[in-house]
């Protein structure tokens, strides 16, 4: 059977929009030849289990090549005991919610975060969520030390390498400190590590995922950004004795595994090593994409706004003067063909206005240079 090949071309879109503000790949990116070749094989076995409910925990096959997969990317041991198969990394915060929190407790969540998430927590499930905050070093363990001298969190949320919407990452030495701090003021870390894998210069610190033996971390991945979000399928990464906190949920015994086909088909591809060939595929086009935007943001925004080059990840984060108020820019900037998230979209309280995230996932390098262009022309008229 031939290797299915990752190709980067360019798709017709029903758009002229260059819309930043998508956070996630492109469609010319989406792997419809892996699938179809992984579903080919597996309905080749001739079972018809795939069909079926499936394992509360997730297929067995399935936690034993992501047991493997995650074993050689992260460098460090990962066993099916510690998988619970979810339907992708939105939900896997949703369940961790519905069992270890209940309306009106308090989660610390960094501050910017991922807008989405923050939703989940303060709309979804009606959280108190803190913010504390970042810096180019990730979550300030300095501040949180302080947050916890006065409130008590469930848990908190982080997003650890390559955080969404900043790029930044935690460093080795604060995630030392904060899995200390969980155990002495007895809370979960929520590390959403779905960024993890999509390093494209020096690789990061091991995941906060390492520390699941202690019985702190809960920590999420997902094939969304790895392999396509359409899939739905993810899993949380944590200590087997929680693992059982979801297997033994209402929601898991009365409908089994909560993606039991899809996860048959994504077996095949990480048994075949298919999965990690497209993953290094995806971190050679990334790679290329940053350096397009980059040298684009530095030809048009040169003068105008401040940023890191991200080493992985989805994002630039981008710094305005503080007269700028990105939301109002937005308009303009559709007008002018280019879109973005405004930075207030990702703050917990209402603020960082003169900052704005682009996304370098969804587009080829020519759209990414023209629609840099586009912003420019934006801000200069602004």
């Amino acid at each position: 059977m031939q290797t299915p090949i990752l190709r980067s071309s360019q798709v017709n879109r029903t758009s002229s929009l260059i819309d930043f503000g998508i956070g996630q790949p492109g469609f010319d990116l989406l792997p419809l030849d892996l699938m179809r070749q992984s579903a080919d094989a597996r309905f080749a076995e001739g079972d018809t289990e795939l069909l079926n409910y499936g394992y509360e925990q997730g297929d067995g096959r399935f936690r034993q090549a992501l047991a493997d997969f995650l074993s050689a990317e992260y460098a460090a041991p990962v066993t099916p005991a510690q998988l619970m198969v979810t339907a992708g990394a939105s939900q896997a915060l949703s369940l961790i919610c519905t069992l270890f929190t209940q309306p009106g407790d308090t989660v610390f969540v960094e501050e910017p975060s991922y807008f989405l998430a923050l939703r989940i927590l303060r709309e979804d499930f009606r959280l108190n969520a803190v913010p504390v905050p970042s810096d180019e070093n990730g979550l300030r363990i300095d501040a949180l030390e302080e947050a916890l001298t006065g409130q008590r969190p469930v848990f908190v949320y982080t997003i650890p390498t390559f955080q969404n919407p900043t790029g930044h990452t935690l460093s080795a030495r604060r995630r030392e400190r904060l899995i200390a701090l969980a155990h002495k003021h007895d809370f979960w870390v929520v590390a959403d590590e779905v960024y993890q894998l999509l390093h494209y210069s020096a690789t990061p610190p091991p995941p906060l995922a390492a520390h699941t033996d202690s019985g702190r971390v809960l920590s999420i991945g997902s094939f969304s950004k790895i392999l396509a979000p359409g899939l739905r399928l993810g899993w949380i990464q944590t200590a087997p004795e929680l693992v059982q906190r979801f297997v033994t949920c209402g929601l898991v015994e009365s409908g089994g595994s909560l993606n039991h086909f899809t996860s048959n088909l994504v077996r095949v591809a990480l048994e075949q090593g298919w999965q990690t060939d497209y993953l290094a595929g995806l971190r050679e086009i990334y790679q290329r994409r940053i350096g397009a935007m980059d040298g684009a943001l530095r030809r048009h925004l040169g003068g105008m706004a401040r940023w890191q080059k991200p080493d992985g990840g989805y994002f630039f984060w981008l710094e305005m003067e503080k007269a700028v108020d990105t939301a109002a820019l937005l308009p303009a900037a559709h007008a002018a063909g280019v879109g973005f998230l405004p930075g207030a979209r990702c703050s917990s309280v209402g603020g960082l206005g003169h900052y704005l995230r682009l996304s370098f996932a969804h587009f080829g390098e020519e759209e990414i240079q023209e629609g840099v262009e586009r912003l420019g022309q934006a801000l200069a008229r602004a």
